[in-house]
């Protein structure tokens, strides 16, 4: 027995040194071949989103074909999703299994859980550098922007924790896309800078109606003056324009504070009179705009070809278009001197696979989504901006900005607006602390507009009490309210995932070495008593 407990204690110690060395999930990093093997046929999936939008499939179809002209022993099986919800879900399914694919479209608050599988997605700092295939790598053959090349905000956007585990891909804000023919005739100028406080008066005063029950400004039974796409945005940006809490790199979770309550209780005043509502609950922002029922749509720049009367992408029936003056607005601020807004869009990422070809085959074509042809391309299907500064200072870019308004289509004047607006204000944009689990509290911070505004609607009570019960069940619906977190009214916790497989055999190890001594202490103690 105590040669048993002495084994035991043994593989427990050789145990623990394992879970030091992989507890921790940091990756081990991508060590690059020396050459790319260009006689070796390879095999790499790309897993990318894609709405409605035909110009966008056939681009990165272009791209694939492209690329494989370039390197034909790559072949590139493509797969889309109409969400990234969906491309999340089903990237962390397929990790246990090491089904993961080569590349794929994404965003970092994502690749932050997929972290939680050591090795899983391949840091960059070293491919970024190497002299062979980095960025603008003397052996690639395709005209890859360099470091120095991309946009360094955008950039920035993609390092998690001390490395970067993406390329920025494409990248968007958040506009407000004004009726300001409405705005006008309800007495107001448009400020140069959107406030709150702006905002919530126009729309206000647009409240007003006939004898008939109709509104006065647009003559329709229908009339909500403010519409937000995405409310989680809504929440961060708003915290973030008051200098107030969010959430910290070390995932200590701050959301559910004062401040958050004071801008809950400005969205239930104004439900309360009719003048605001979301997306999940009412519907596209675009279609209230374009038919003449919103005046304050606030939706992505990417959204921009929906946006207007002569929008060239509408999900209503063109009878119910009305005609109006549209501008393009940077979102409301609480300090116009001040202005902060998200940066938000794409990302792509590398996976980690045991054939170091096939993930330095994987790396030259995230590499070629970069390239002038591709970011260009794409950037001219929506209100996106290119993530590199030689995209957007090429001359073929510049020429489609000139050409604003042209034409109702490819020049479309609020699609370009948008893209200028973001370019126009790029040094003014964040993005929010990237951890795993910082997925859900982002989900958290819309969750908490939506149930307000839907209390308001049924009529409820929506009070400091209401919001206190409301903060609890949200973290206990989005699992933030375990563990210890910063601050008051926090509570939250950073969602580590599963445990490794050496901490879950450390922890056997220690419950069977207990349970051997505890045999062993009761068959002693039965020896002492049976002679005496």
């Amino acid at each position: 027995m105590k040669r048993f407990i002495a084994l035991l204690t043994g593989t427990v110690l050789a145990m623990s040194l394992l879970t030091g060395c992989h507890g921790s999930k940091a990756s081990k990093g991508f060590e690059t071949p020396e050459q790319f093997d260009e006689s070796k046929k390879i095999e790499i999936n790309f897993w990318a989103k894609n709405d409605t939008n035909v110009n966008q499939t056939k681009i990165y179809q272009k791209a694939i074909e492209d690329f494989q002209k370039l390197y034909p022993n790559v072949t590139v099986n493509m797969r889309l999703y109409t969400d990234y919800g969906k491309i999340y879900n089903d990237v962390i399914t397929n990790i246990s299994t090491d089904t993961t694919p080569n590349v794929c479209i994404t965003y970092p608050d994502h690749i932050a859980t997929y972290l939680t599988g050591a090795d899983t997605v391949v840091p960059l700092d070293d491919l970024f550098t190497d002299e062979k295939y980095g960025l603008g790598g003397s052996e690639l053959k395709f005209d890859s922007p360099t470091v120095d090349e991309i946009v360094p905000e955008f950039l920035n956007e993609c390092k998690i924790g001390d490395s970067f585990y993406a390329l920025p891909y494409m990248r968007s804000t958040e506009a407000c896309y004004v009726n300001k023919t409405y705005v006008e005739a309800l007495g107001y100028t448009l400020p140069e800078t959107l406030t709150w406080d702006f905002v919530w008066e126009v729309s206000e005063a647009a409240m007003e109606k006939n004898a008939d029950g109709t509104f006065k400004i647009n003559g329709q039974k229908v009339l909500i003056p403010f519409i937000y796409k995405s409310t989680d945005n809504m929440m961060i940006q708003s915290l973030k324009q008051l200098d107030a809490d969010y959430s910290t790199d070390a995932g200590d979770i701050l959301l559910f504070n004062e401040d958050t309550k004071k801008v809950l209780m400005d969205v239930a005043t104004h439900t309360k009179s009719g003048c605001f509502s979301t997306f999940k609950i009412s519907g596209y922002p675009a279609n209230f705009l374009n038919a003449g029922q919103c005046i304050f749509a606030i939706d992505s720049t990417a959204g921009a070809t929906w946006m207007g009367s002569k929008a060239p992408l509408v999900d209503i029936a063109e009878d119910k278009i009305v005609d109006f003056e549209t501008e393009v607005m940077t979102i409301p601020q609480y300090d116009p001197s001040n202005p902060k807004m998200i940066s938000q869009g794409p990302s792509v990422c590398v996976f980690n696979k045991k054939d170091s070809q096939e993930v330095l085959a994987s790396w030259l074509f995230a590499q070629y989504l970069l390239t002038n042809d591709v970011q260009i391309a794409y950037s001219e299907t929506e209100g996106y901006v290119p993530v590199t500064k030689k995209a957007q200072e090429s001359a073929e870019y510049q020429e489609y900005l000139s050409l604003e308004g042209s034409d109702d289509n490819e020049h479309y004047d609020i699609k370009i607006k948008a893209s200028k607006l973001l370019m126009a204000n790029t040094e003014n944009t964040f993005v929010t602390p990237v951890f795993n689990g910082s997925t859900s509290v982002r989900d958290a911070a819309g969750q908490l507009i939506e149930n307000v505004t839907k209390s308001v609607l049924r009529k409820k009570t929506v009070d400091e009490a209401f919001i206190d019960s409301m903060y609890l069940d949200v973290k206990s619906l989005y699992h933030l309210d375990q563990g210890a977190a910063a601050g008051g009214l926090s509570g939250g916790r950073k969602d580590l995932g599963k445990l490794p497989g050496a901490s879950v055999a450390l922890l056997t190890m220690l419950v069977l070495a207990w349970v051997m001594i505890g045999a062993y202490w009761t068959y002693d103690k039965y020896k002492e008593n049976k002679q005496k």
